[in-house]
Formats: structure tokens, C-alpha cells, sequence
């Protein structure tokens, strides 16, 4: 029986797996790989160096060599030239325009290849327009649409496609894919406030550097000479002192010091990406005073609507944990849902455990528990995340409100003690001259 060497991706959990499988032919062995809970993307006669056939998207099974065939004529068709693409293929806020349109088109009753090919005529951003034409391939292969989502993790999440695949199994793909544009704005929309409120003093300490920088570089300078040549020789106040060794050592080793800030910076992400680092900035964002209250409510708001957007959608209980525990955000959030992941698995409710951990509040916990008893836990998970979104919109009127005074009054004392050390000197030399 021939044998196959096959790439395939686990359905389950989006890993890449290669191998050989024996089958009479290769349709047979893609659907022997299928049943074994794997999704191929290439796929060839074992010791074979023809060109493969895509299963999902890319090449197919099948040597392109037969003249006439179609795939013979594919394979002499000039190929699309591909769009530049730096970093990610499409940012959050264009893949939440692109769920909403194909949510509208599958609910108008367009068919699911043919609302893809219409989104993908109208794509201007050619590396994305290329991952929706591969889509497009997909389903034309045979395979369901998660299938193909899986193949671009960089773009599509566990939560995007676990989603899609409920809504498959389901039939209920367009109302799926509503819920989840509707999820991923909201998500937006607090990623947007929360970022918003941490604009403003960004902006204000960016702008006081520079006005300290300024001081410190050019003008500190010249009040030393002056200083110096009217002091004769007399020792100059302490705070003075002080300053004029920050300006010193700013104006003669400036690249030192900008090669300090740079190293600061690289040293705290390289930090932040080991687990202490990033188990103690997590634990800072939610306890931070000001702060702290603002992340702890947008990480409720965002594990509520994720468990209650899957929860509706249809995915099963423990997967949904799993996938909310994965896409939480906050290391300390997510050891909390890995506790009621292992709690939910061994047959306790969901409520219970979420109050054990104490990083939510009970009042949070509370409406779970009564979510569970009435058998409408992911509609009452949903109603949280809209009482912690308005929270969050409170939050941050009231830390803007804060921020402001307190970034007016940081510069006012960074800048006033500039002025008060250059002003002590004209003291004593007024006193000096009387």
C-alpha cells in the first residue's frame, strides 16, 4: 500500500505534526488524517519530489504535472506577487472590521466561500487580503472554515477559532460569528479607554524631560560660570551643588547616559519576560495604587465576556476555561482560572473555586453563583462584563481627573527645584555684595 509523508496541524491544540500514513490513495489519506483529529496541509507520495497539492490552502496532494489539467494550468499560471509585510499581517481593529462584514454577509444568507472571496476583492492590506484568499482555498478544498483559520495562528487566536468551529458544529456560523465581532469591539473599546487614560501623563513627562533636559544641557551651564566668577572662590548652597552635577555629568557624557536609559529599557523587557518579572508587574498593575483598580476591573470585564461569549456560542465548559485562562492577559487571573479549570473537572460548580482564589470580588463570584442555580450562567457572565465596562468607563474619567493635577504639580516641582538651586546663589552673592 503506498505510503504518504504528511504536515498536518492538531486540531485541538494547533500544534504542527509531520509523518508517513499508508493509504490507497492521497483523498483517503487526507481523510484518514481528518478522522485522526488532524487538519493536512501538505501532503505527497512517500520518496516523491513532485509538487504537492494543498489540503488547506497551499499545495495539494497530487503532482502538477499533467498538462491540460487543471491543476496543470494552475501550476502555469503566473503566481500573485506577494505584499510586504512587517510585523503582524493585520492589527486587532481591522480584524474586528473584517469579523463584523463577514458576520453581515453570512447572515444575509451569502454562503461562507463566497462572502470570503467578496471580502478578499475589497482588501487593501495585501498580506491580509493573501490570508483570506488562502481561506477561500480552503473551503474550495473541502475543508471546514476553522480548518483553514488554524492554519494562520498569527492571525486568528484559539478564541477566533474555537468560536468558528462551535458555530460550525452548530449551524449557527453567522449568528457565531455576530457574537464575536460584538466581543472583540467591546474588547477594543476598553483597550481603548485604558490606553487613553494613560496617554496624558505619558505625554506629560515626555514633555518634561525634554524642559529638564534643556535646563540641565544648555542653561545651568552658563549660570555656573557666572556663578563662579562672582562666588570668588565661596562655596555654593548644596541643592546647587547637586543640580550643577546632574548638568555636568548630562552635558560631558550625554551618550552615557542615553546608553544607561537605553539599557534600563532593554534590561526591564528582558525582566519582564521571565516569569518573576512578569508575575511581579502583573501583581503591580492590579494592586498599584490609582491604577490598580482600573486593570483588576478591565481583567474582570475581560474573563467574564470571554467565558460568556464561548459559553453561549456553544463550546464546552472546560475548553472554554482553558482558552479564557489563555487569552486572560494577567498571569495571577489566569492561575485563578486554572484552579477552577482543575475544581470544574473534578464536578464543582464554577463559582466556588473563582472565590477561593481571592483575586475576584465576591460580588462577581456571587452573580456566577447565581448565573449557575438559574441555567443562565453565560447571559449573567455577559451582564458582569457590562457592569465592569461602565466601571471601567468611571475609572478612568476619575483618573483623568486625578492624573491631571498630579502631573502639573510633578513638573512644577521638578522645574522649581531647577529654579530654586540656580536662585540660592544670587541669595548669597546679594548677601556678599551688602
Amino acid at each position: 500500500m503506498p505510503k504518504f509523508n504528511y504536515s498536518a496541524i492538531e486540531s485541538a491544540s494547533g500544534k504542527e505534526k509531520k509523518g508517513v500514513v499508508e493509504s490507497a490513495s492521497s483523498e483517503q489519506a487526507a481523510a484518514e488524517l481528518k478522522a485522526m483529529g488532524l487538519i493536512p496541509t501538505a501532503l505527497a507520495p512517500e520518496g516523491s519530489g513532485g509538487a504537492k497539492l494543498t489540503v488547506g490552502g497551499k499545495k495539494d496532494v497530487r503532482k502538477l504535472n499533467a498538462p491540460g489539467s487543471p491543476q496543470g494550468d494552475q501550476q502555469q499560471r503566473p503566481k500573485k506577487k506577494k505584499g510586504m509585510s512587517f510585523g503582524r499581517v493585520i492589527n486587532n481593529a481591522g480584524l474586528t472590521v473584517f469579523t463584523r462584514q463577514l458576520a453581515t454577509l453570512v447572515n444575509a444568507g451569502m454562503p461562507i466561500m463566497r462572502s470570503l472571496e467578496t471580502l478578499a476583492r475589497q482588501e487593501k492590506n495585501l498580506p491580509f487580503k493573501e490570508v483570506v484568499e488562502s481561506l477561500v482555498e480552503s473551503i474550495r478544498s473541502g475543508s471546514n472554515f476553522s480548518d483553514g483559520l488554524l492554519q494562520h495562528p498569527k492571525v486568528f487566536d484559539r478564541l477566533y477559532v474555537n468560536m468558528v468551529k462551535a458555530g460550525e458544529a452548530g449551524g449557527v456560523l453567522g449568528t457565531v460569528l455576530d457574537r464575536l465581532s460584538r466581543f472583540m469591539e467591546k474588547s477594543e473599546r476598553i483597550k481603548g479607554k485604558v490606553k487613553s487614560a494613560m496617554t496624558y501623563p505619558v505625554i506629560i513627562v515626555f514633555v518634561a524631560v525634554l524642559i529638564v533636559g534643556a535646563l540641565m544641557v544648555v542653561v545651568i551651564p552658563q549660570f555656573e560660570k557666572i556663578f563662579s566668577g562672582m562666588l570668588k572662590g565661596q562655596p555654593m548652597p548644596d541643592l546647587t551643588l547637586a543640580v550643577l552635577a546632574v548638568s555636568n555629568f548630562f552635558k560631558n557624557h550625554y551618550l552615557l547616559a542615553i546608553g544607561l536609559c537605553v539599557a534600563l529599557y532593554f534590561s526591564f523587557k528582558a525582566w519582564h519576560k521571565t516569569r518573576a518579572g512578569t508575575r511581579a508587574v502583573d501583581w503591580f498593575l492590579l494592586h498599584a495604587p490609582g491604577v490598580g483598580p482600573l486593570f483588576l476591573k478591565s481583567s474582570i470585564s475581560r474573563f467574564t465576556r470571554t467565558l460568556g461569549t464561548l459559553l453561549a456560542s456553544g463550546v464546552p465548559i472546560l475548553q472554554a476555561l482553558i482558552i479564557t485562562r489563555d487569552t486572560s492577559g494577567n498571569v495571577h487571573v489566569a492561575d485563578a482560572l486554572n484552579v477552577v479549570h482543575d475544581r470544574v473537572k473534578e464536578g464543582d460548580n464554577v463559582a466556588r473555586p473563582l472565590d477561593s482564589t481571592k483575586v475576584f470580588p465576591s460580588m462577581v463570584t456571587s452573580m456566577i453563583e447565581v448565573g449557575e442555580e438559574t441555567g443562565a450562567l453565560p447571559e449573567m457572565l455577559n451582564r458582569v462584563a457590562d457592569t465592569y465596562d461602565e466601571e471601567v468607563d468611571n475609572s478612568v474619567a476619575g483618573l483623568t481627573s486625578i492624573i491631571e493635577p498630579v502631573m502639573i504639580v510633578f513638573m512644577a516641582v521638578m522645574v522649581g527645584t531647577i529654579v530654586i538651586a540656580l536662585f540660592l546663589p544670587i541669595v548669597k552673592i546679594i548677601q556678599t555684595l551688602s
